[in-house]
């Protein structure tokens, strides 16, 4: 199903009041392959959207979107797991609910993650102590040259912090239509972060960790469809060991996550935080007053308005902590996608 000289807003969680040249909305394979040979053969742009809530449109898109709604859970039981295969058209959250009302523990610590299945592999999406690289078995790819799909297991993936080959040699000229996930019966929870670190390890349940995510998140994250937004707007940054002694000097208070190659994350939000930038504003765009990792449209923004504020924010906390922040959120122009961070800087 197409539409021509349609708008996006729908079509955004950001709200972002831009169009399309044409909207298909494809729940096959061969909806995304027609509609991906028709854009090349009109030597337009072509863009695959999920739910868009990664998404900034920096204007008007000149060509083809395409939503997935590709849909399909299917669940095979094994001795020591559960395998799971998953339309990329399918809401993630769902997904999540849908997993533990079937007795199946794994990811509840990812509940309430805006965004469908697909997107799920682009970014490595990740919360409270998991990423999707922990439970991922593999993805299909549909080669939008030729109509085949491809596997790649998740040792093929080149999963890191918000990234993978999906934002790189699989970005241009191929579709995410499938995800494949494998949760192990041997459940351990993980309580690594915020108020999961005040459960009990011994007791708790996925329910229980389920309840306690959705609760922090929804204390902290406005609801996209009353207040627009994108959820993280920032990476949270990596910096050296020596970087982080340095700040620990003048902020031993500072949170921080080591990594196992010796690098420490930081908390962005907490940095923006200390910048005192929280409520914010620059046109109808501003820095949420619950949580400074998120920028909303406050009031009929525009796309150059979360431009200015997110270049804003970036400056102020390099100033402030010598740590250049990089936006977590695809910057979408008229022709595709752009970097983020030039936008920004």
């Amino acid at each position: 199903m197409s539409s021509p000289n349609s708008s996006l807003k729908p079509f955004n969680t950001l709200g972002m009041n831009v169009a399309a040249d044409t909207i298909v909305l494809a729940d096959t394979p061969e909806a995304i392959t027609q509609a991906w040979q028709a854009s090349q053969q009109t030597h337009k742009p072509f863009l695959l959207l999920g739910e868009g809530s990664n998404v900034l449109f920096l204007e008007n898109f000149a060509g083809t979107v395409v939503v997935n709604r590709i849909k399909g859970v299917e669940i095979t039981e094994k001795y020591e797991s559960w395998h799971l295969h998953i339309g990329a058209g399918e809401n993630w959250h769902q997904l999540v609910e849908t997993t533990l009302r079937k007795g199946i523990p794994g990811l509840e610590n990812l509940a309430l993650i805006p965004g469908l299945v697909g997107s799920a592999p682009i970014q490595n999406i990740g919360a409270y102590g998991i990423e999707l690289k922990d439970v991922c078995e593999y993805v299909d790819v549909l080669r939008l040259q030729n109509g085949q799909t491809e596997r790649l297991y998740q040792d093929e993936c080149q999963f890191s912090y918000r990234d993978s080959i999906f934002k790189h040699q699989y970005q241009q000229g191929y579709a995410i239509v499938a995800v494949g996930l494998k949760l192990h019966k041997q459940w351990q929870p993980v309580l690594t972060y915020g108020e999961l670190t005040r459960l009990n390890p011994a007791t708790v349940t996925a329910h229980e960790v389920f309840d306690a995510v959705c609760q922090m998140r929804k204390s902290k994250l406005p609801d996209p469809r009353v207040t627009g937004n994108v959820g993280s707007f920032f990476k949270n940054p990596l910096i050296s060991a020596e970087h982080m002694d340095l700040l620990s000097d003048s902020w031993p208070d500072i949170p921080r996550y080591p990594q196992t190659n010796g690098e420490v994350k930081l908390a962005a939000g907490w940095l923006i935080d200390r910048c005192q930038l929280k409520g914010h504003r620059i046109g109808g765009a501003a820095v949420h007053r619950q949580q400074a990792l998120v920028l909303i449209n406050e009031e009929n923004a525009t796309p150059q308005d979360i431009v200015a504020l997110a270049h804003y924010v970036r400056q102020r906390v390099g100033d402030k902590f010598g740590v250049w922040l990089e936006p977590e959120v695809r910057f979408v122009g008229a022709q595709g996608e752009c970097n983020a961070v030039e936008v920004i800087s």
